[in-house]
């Protein structure tokens, strides 16, 4: 399926579709929450529900995307289960008849890794960052466990696999048309966060260094300060065009600068704002988010947000 450039003008004017943790699986018939559409030409992403990993969606709820080079097909993300990953194989396949030469995980996390089983099987190369795969080496029997929890049977055949292969800095390879860079920005998300960036088609596979559909989540290790920093000093300045984010829809720099870096600073403003009053954390929990209520994830993160801003700001 091939976005119209209509299509790609609305992206860019109005940022993104709607999304809903309420929307049922797009895409009966298939592991996959919905079937891979074309963003621009030879790039394509299965968008995945914006609501946290249940059966039904089968832990797809992030974004698993490919590009068909003419000289192979590069992935980005393993996916969640062994199944996903063979779902999206099959659609590759209704693409291209260029075989997968390249999996790239964005960051150490289950939907980047747990299918990355299914892709060695298939003798392809699976690159990460060095951090990432630490970080899935320390936590992945426990993440295995965990997916296999919601997902009982569609858990079936998914094993641990990491990366073959790891980089720190830039990993760059050119097939065909694309000069395809994984470049490691800095500290965001999680450990080990990545972005895809294809400089001649100024799009940018940004991972989970960018949201917008959903509230993101901070985690105990999320450091906010070295993420903004990140965002201004290294992502930013890439000027990218489209953005394919680690959640919901393609969309461009202004969406998902307005819900990733301006809510950071809003809620780092809000908690300094609590913290000047001498408030403690208790009550930072709730600082008022209401500019962000829409956001899918919203009910299940923002409280959880503001207690660990709260934390890391108390000691700055």
């Amino acid at each position: 399926m091939r976005v119209l450039p209509s299509l790609v003008a609305v992206i860019l004017a109005c940022g993104s579709a709607t999304a809903s943790e309420d929307i049922a699986d797009q895409y009966p018939g298939s592991m996959l929450y919905q079937k891979p559409v074309e963003v621009i030409p030879h790039v394509f992403s299965a968008i995945g529900a914006t609501a946290p990993p249940t059966y039904e969606n089968a832990g797809h709820n992030n974004n698993l995307s490919f590009i068909v080079t003419g000289e192979g097909v590069v992935v980005v993300n393993g996916s969640a289960a062994w199944g996903l990953a063979e779902a999206l194989h099959a659609e590759i396949k209704t693409v291209t008849d260029q075989p997968v030469v390249l999996v790239f995980n964005e960051n150490g996390q289950g939907h980047a890794m747990l299918g990355n089983g299914y892709w060695a099987a298939q003798g392809v190369p699976i690159v990460a960052h060095v951090d990432a795969a630490a970080a899935f080496a320390d936590y992945g029997p426990q993440i295995l466990e965990g997916m296999q929890g919601y997902n009982r049977d569609k858990a079936e055949s998914t094993v641990l696999q990491g990366p073959t292969e790891t980089f720190e800095e830039v990993y760059k390879i050119e097939l065909g048309d694309f000069l395809i860079e994984a470049r490691y920005l800095g500290p965001a998300h999680s450990p080990g966060d990545i972005v895809v960036w294809l400089p001649r088609q100024s799009l940018v596979i940004a991972g989970d260094v960018a949201f917008h559909e959903r509230m993101l989540p901070i985690f105990e290790d999320t450091i906010t300060a070295d993420w903004l920093e990140t965002w201004d000093t290294a992502f930013e300045p890439l000027q990218a065009t489209y953005v394919i984010p680690g959640h919901g829809h393609p969309t461009n720099m202004d969406q998902v600068r307005r819900y990733t870096k301006d809510y950071l600073v809003y809620l780092r403003q809000a908690v300094g704002a609590h913290l000047a009053a001498g408030g403690g954390l208790e009550d930072a929990y709730y600082v008022d988010q209401s500019p962000y209520t829409h956001l899918d994830t919203f009910e299940e993160l923002a409280t959880k947000n503001a207690g660990r801003v709260f934390e890391q700001m108390e000691f700055e």
